[in-house]
């Protein structure tokens, strides 16, 4: 039986598809290789297809094995399937060119201004939302030659804030007559409107569109499907179907980890939030390889699978825990550590453990996050330290924060007309950008007299917070410059770059994708003069002990991973074992450092 002929699992979202469907989720639960083996299911089919990737840190590329760019490609060996990236850069550059293009006639002073007002973090998510936009309205010529469109979207936090953008900016757009100055002239905007108002039309059309909540058999993935479920639906997107990947059966009952994995497993879907309970729902059995490349892909959905043969047995025993990294890192009795990888792969429960260990050992301890859909504090179960403070970044708090302080700050001077514009540009919706930046800098230059451990976002939304790092950076060295003070500076990014004060580690799941991902970081964070201190491979199942065939084969693939990252990539390496029960709470978290 050829790859095209295998049959596929009896899934609901393959019933009756919708022209545009959207996989969201936590990162890590596998919305990349569900929205590939969907859109080659349904070209398989017959169907045409357009594959997009929405994600700053797309993989599309690695899954598919094809190069992509903003251009849709088509994807060889696979009939009607097409794909492509929503490039931010690229998207940015087209979209500074068509707003200083609606102008008019302007001086070349004028339009410097312009092309520097659009050259922040937010600009360019503003501007690979307008492409976006663009393919839901109907008016992206490229689109209409396709059946169906299938977005692959960044984890949770960045793609409710893309699917609010629609309707966000319709809004404002009517009631602003100048536009704001991270986007442009109001001449070059108000064109958008329509195209605006077109695709949030769309989105909220059941007929047209279906928002897959994609989650693993996990307690904090069922909660952020959960939170996802209820925003969406605020936001009118009610055509929302639950996709459980990875549930897990042992094949033997008398091996405890196998037994421990189905338990947790069966348990977290018996207390699923109930805002999930009545979505239809599809589940998608734990396969034992790696979702790369068509072979994989095609198998990833098919009710027939291959038997697995377990590699020879290898295991991670003899690498370094994570306890000898926190050694060292508590050597320096302050400083920034930062966390970062992938989403999914367990940047918080890390951050949280290294947290919790250095207050155990009396340190002064503050544990935060930049993750828009945080939840830090689920890692400790309302433990508390005297010695550790916990909080988070929050963008709707740290918004207003910062409408006040612009307010107060240039907003005194102005007259009541003046501040009222003032006040109108600040309600632009990317306005939230610029204040978690502040605040993250804030977060950054307080570890004189303790520790910070910061949980970031994935990987997409955290290059969009090191991009306004940078930027500010360059900023204020121009400035300085002009009178006469850079001897004396001191910047966020600075911090970040200075090894004795910040130490970036990134966590990994002993799988390619992951690895990878966390490796096209580490060259971009050196890129920016950041050497990533060290690397944590989580969930490693190799010095469990457990026999289970399926579990053995990922054995053998996650070895070769681990010895991929301590032999080409890492300069300090720490693994982490799979944990029988979820490492929640004080107790649990030590655990993993010792």
């Amino acid at each position: 039986m050829g790859d095209t002929d295998m049959a596929v699992l009896p899934l609901g979202i393959l019933t009756r598809p919708t022209r545009f469907i959207f996989f969201t989720g936590k990162g890590g639960v596998g919305k990349t290789a569900l929205s590939c083996g969907i859109a080659i299911a349904l070209a398989d089919s017959g169907k045409r297809v357009l594959l997009i990737s929405t994600d700053p840190a797309s993989n599309l590329d690695e899954m598919l094995g094809v190069r992509l760019d903003r251009l849709a490609k088509a994807v060889p060996n696979v009939d009607r399937l097409f794909a492509l990236n929503i490039d931010p850069e690229a998207s940015a550059e087209a979209y500074r060119r068509r707003v200083i293009g609606a102008m008019g006639p302007a001086d070349e002073t004028e339009i410097a201004k312009v092309r520097e007002q659009l050259s922040g973090a937010c600009t360019t998510e503003i501007a690979a939302f307008d492409e976006f936009a663009e393919l839901l309205s109907g008016e992206h010529e490229e689109g209409k030659k396709y059946d169906h469109i299938i977005f692959d979207t960044a984890p949770t936090g960045h793609t409710l804030r893309l699917l609010s953008l629609p309707k966000a900016w319709s809004s404002f757009l009517e009631t602003n007559e100048r536009g704001a100055s991270c986007l442009g002239p109001h001449s070059g905007l108000q064109m958008q409107l329509a195209v605006f108002e077109r695709a949030l039309k769309s989105l909220t059309d059941p007929s047209t569109t279906t928002v897959a909540l994609v989650t693993r058999p996990e307690p904090s993935a069922l909660r952020e499907a959960a939170r996802s479920a209820e925003e969406l639906l605020a936001l009118g997107l009610g055509n929302q179907r639950l996709i459980v990947n990875a549930t897990f059966r042992a094949a033997d009952p008398s091996d405890s980890v196998a037994s421990a994995m189905e338990r947790r497993c069966q348990s977290a879907l018996a207390k699923m939030p109930v805002s999930l309970t009545g979505l239809p729902r599809d589940e998608i059995p734990m396969r034992a390889y790696d979702m790369v490349g068509l072979v994989a892909l095609r198998r990833f959905l098919s009710v027939d699978q291959e038997k697995s043969t377990p590699s020879a047995s290898q295991s991670a025993d003899g690498y370094p825990d994570l306890g000898a990294m926190v050694a060292e890192i508590e050597a320096a009795g302050n400083g920034v550590v930062m966390v970062m990888g992938k989403g999914g792969v367990g940047k918080t429960t890390v951050a949280a453990a290294i947290a919790v260990e250095l207050a155990s050992r009396g340190h002064q301890v503050l544990l935060t996050t930049t993750d828009p859909a945080a939840h830090v504090s689920w890692a400790l179960a309302s433990d508390t330290m005297p010695t550790l403070k916990v909080e988070r970044i929050d963008p709707a708090v740290e918004t207003e924060r910062y409408i006040d302080r612009i307010m107060a700050g240039r907003g005194a001077e102005l007259d009541d007309a003046e501040k009222a514009l003032l006040l109108e540009d600040l309600r632009s919706p990317c306005t939230e950008e610029v204040a978690v930046f502040h605040a993250f800098s804030r977060v950054v230059l307080g570890a004189r007299d303790g520790f910070v451990i910061i949980d970031t976002a994935p990987t997409g939304h955290t290059f969009l917070l090191l991009d306004a790092t940078g930027a500010y950076h360059r900023q204020v060295l121009r400035d300085s410059q002009q009178i006469g003070q850079s001897g004396r500076l001191v910047t966020p990014l600075m911090r970040l770059q200075d090894p004795a004060y910040t130490k970036i580690l990134l966590v990994a799941l002993p799988e390619t994708t992951p690895i990878s991902e966390a490796s096209a970081l580490q060259d971009d964070l050196r890129r920016a003069g950041i050497e990533p201190y060290g690397w944590v491979i989580n969930n490693c199942l190799g010095p469990t002990g457990t026999h289970d065939p399926l579990l053995q084969f990922r054995i053998g693939s996650e070895a070769k991973q681990i010895n991929r990252v301590r032999d080409g990539l890492a300069k300090r390496l720490a693994v982490i074992t799979w944990q029988q029960e979820p490492p929640t709470g004080i107790k649990a978290l030590r655990h993993l450092i010792t």
